[in-house]
């Protein structure tokens, strides 16, 4: 008889020599493996969110089209637009009211400092978004063949966007080839998109498209991929796909009429216009072996 001493003992959860490894180090430093898998291949990378304050963008060349330089371009001109109509129209007011004997007295409120509220409310509410960040250098995302490719790339010390978060160290420090392993929802299949668009409505896979969706916008804003940015914004025919894919994939009415909608949504055109998202996508790519 087995005394309950020679039992072997249950194994416990492989850890790092420095303590947390698997799904526990991950939640620690609050970066995720992920898996995409595009024309070229599978790769491995990383992804996290942070507040959009925390971070500094990745440096890309910037051109007079950049999405983020141009927001900024047009804000500053609608504001100049709109405190030159105010002070034409304050102008207007204090002619009227000159005969007044109460215009002396009343104060009207400084349009300026009103203009200046609004921006500071917006600029707070941009800086406390989170925001995608991904292992990326120079607006390309690093991509790995294997895990341990991967892991030995985050020990090298190697300029990369993600080395800014506070948590890298820890990471760099604890991490191994075993706990390079993405969760599903961190799992996303590009190269097969634009075939399962193409086989038509009856055949679309609702979760495969949706979750495209989701990383492409994530990379596109990581990356600073304009057409991406563009070809997936709000209103855009792809951005109208994916709220039909959601409406359908909820069930219930909301599903009946997202079903509809799909239907009424070319196959060719959607399969085109993600195939030129995936393209820029797969372009912006630096492989690692």
């Amino acid at each position: 008889m087995t005394s309950q001493s020679d039992e072997p003992e249950a194994s416990a959860p492989e850890q790092s020599a420095s303590g947390l490894s698997g799904p526990a180090l991950w939640e620690e430093v609050r970066i995720a493996p992920v898996e995409i898998a595009l024309p070229a291949g599978v790769g491995l990378t990383l992804r996290a969110y942070r507040k959009a304050s925390e971070l500094t963008p990745t440096e890309t060349e910037t051109d007079e089209d950049d999405p983020f330089e141009a927001r900024k371009r047009g804000a500053t001109e609608d504001d100049d637009e709109e405190v030159i109509v105010d002070e034409e129209f304050q102008a207007l007011l204090a002619e009227g009211d000159a005969s007044s004997p109460a215009s002396a007295d009343s104060e009207e409120p400084d349009p300026e400092d009103f203009e200046d509220e609004q921006e500071k409310e917006v600029e707070e509410k941009a800086a406390n978004e989170e925001v995608p960040i991904f292992l990326s250098h120079k607006g390309r995302l690093l991509a790995f063949k294997s895990p341990e490719s991967l892991v030995s790339f985050i020990r090298s010390g190697a300029p990369h966007d993600l080395a800014q978060l506070d948590t890298w160290a820890t990471l760099a420090d604890r991490v191994q080839s075993t706990d390079i392993d993405p969760q599903p929802d961190d799992r996303y299949e590009l190269d097969l998109v634009v075939e399962n668009l193409r086989g038509g409505h009856d055949t679309w896979d609702l979760p495969l498209l949706i979750a495209a969706g989701e990383v492409a916008r994530d990379l596109g804003y990581a990356l600073r991929l304009k057409p991406v940015i563009l070809a997936l914004n709000p209103g855009s025919p792809l951005d109208d796909l994916d709220e039909s894919l959601r409406s359908a994939e909820s069930g219930g009415m909301g599903g009946f009429f997202g079903r509809r909608r799909l239907k009424k949504i070319g196959a060719q055109q959607a399969s085109l216009g993600w195939r030129s998202v995936i393209g820029k996508i797969s372009a912006a790519v630096d492989w690692r072996d």
